[in-house]
């Protein structure tokens, strides 16, 4: 008897590999799988704009990618003591004028670089709500605690989406043919636009992804994390304790499931090879100065060393280590 109801992913025709440059933007599930990519040494660029919740401000992003050189100081707005572009999330934000471009910059000239010839650009929607600031109606990422009332909150339409995303796809491709496009959709439910509004919310997004996958059927694909959160773990042992963020078992089963989706088998075989050694090299032993962790530790060096020879193109650079 089966209690379950578990998606079958197609595997793309075009897979990840490790030597794909991977750019990925959108809500903090891009984050969720990014750093899966991330620890398992991929050359992956991830939300060089922060997180972004709405289709128009990933948009936004990638238009600078294209066409901007850099953030200037025109770019910034000021409030609560803070510099900020409304292009980014918070965490861009500096009480310093030239610190914030500086960190605004920073990844924004790696993205514009990678972007040039990646093989392959992840986005995840997270809503189809969106809040343009009046003062200038622009279309915003984030609000940096401006009170609402200088915004007007409003739901994107699917012809909206799909208008500016084909003109968006059609300039990305001019400038790298070979690109290839995943799109998702966010399974964090976005419950302050209200239960009924969350659901109409993924449905503008599902109806645009389809058409857009439509339009450009060799250079896009989606994969269902959504869905997979939705309908195969139906159950909320699967969220964190806010009831709406999938937790550390369902966001390990969504990247099994692009795993087996999106990356190459000889990445996959890679992956098997060095995750357990990543794993050691992530682990906080708790007697570091007994002979058998001196053992340990010996063995783990010579077996890095193995591996860096055998991949010496992966961005070891990434290893995150104990101290």
């Amino acid at each position: 008897m089966n209690f379950r109801t578990p998606i079958k992913v197609e595997k793309l025709k075009r897979q990840i590999s490790h030597k794909s440059a991977v750019i990925m933007l959108g809500s903090c599930f891009t984050d969720n799988v990014g750093e899966y990519l991330n620890r398992y040494l991929f050359d992956v660029t991830i939300n060089p704009f922060g997180v972004i919740y709405n289709p128009m401000s990933v948009k936004k992003g990638l238009d600078a990618l294209l066409h901007k050189d850099q953030y200037s100081e025109k770019d910034l707005s000021f409030h609560n003591e803070l510099w900020f572009s409304f292009d980014h999330y918070t965490k861009f934000a500096d009480t310093d004028k030239q610190h914030a471009l500086q960190k605004i910059n920073s990844d924004f000239t790696v993205a514009k670089e990678k972007l040039k010839d990646a093989g392959f650009l992840v986005i995840t929607f997270g809503t189809a709500y969106a809040y343009r600031y009046r003062e200038t109606q622009e279309i915003v990422c984030n609000c940096h605690k401006i009170p609402a009332s200088r915004f007007d909150r409003f739901m994107l339409s699917p012809k909206t989406i799909i208008q500016e995303y084909q003109k968006l796809i059609a300039a990305l491709l001019k400038m790298n043919p070979a690109l290839q496009i995943i799109f998702t959709v966010s399974p964090v439910r976005h419950l302050k636009d209200g239960m009924i509004e969350n659901q109409r919310s993924k449905a503008v997004l599902l109806l645009s992804i389809k058409e857009l996958t439509d339009l450009f059927p060799d250079n896009t694909h989606y994969f269902p994390s959504y869905e997979i959160m939705m309908d195969d773990l139906r159950d909320y042992r699967f969220y964190d304790s806010d009831l709406i963020h999938p937790n550390e078992q369902a966001i390990d089963y969504i990247w099994e499931k692009f795993l087996e989706s999106a990356i190459a088998p000889d990445s996959q075989k890679i992956l098997k090879e060095i995750g357990p050694l990543l794993k050691s090299i992530a682990h906080k032993p708790l007697h570091k100065n007994t002979e058998a962790y001196q053992k340990f530790n010996a063995q783990m060096v010579e077996k890095e060393h193995e591996l860096k020879s055998k991949y010496s193109k992966l961005q070891w650079d990434q290893v995150k280590r104990t101290q």
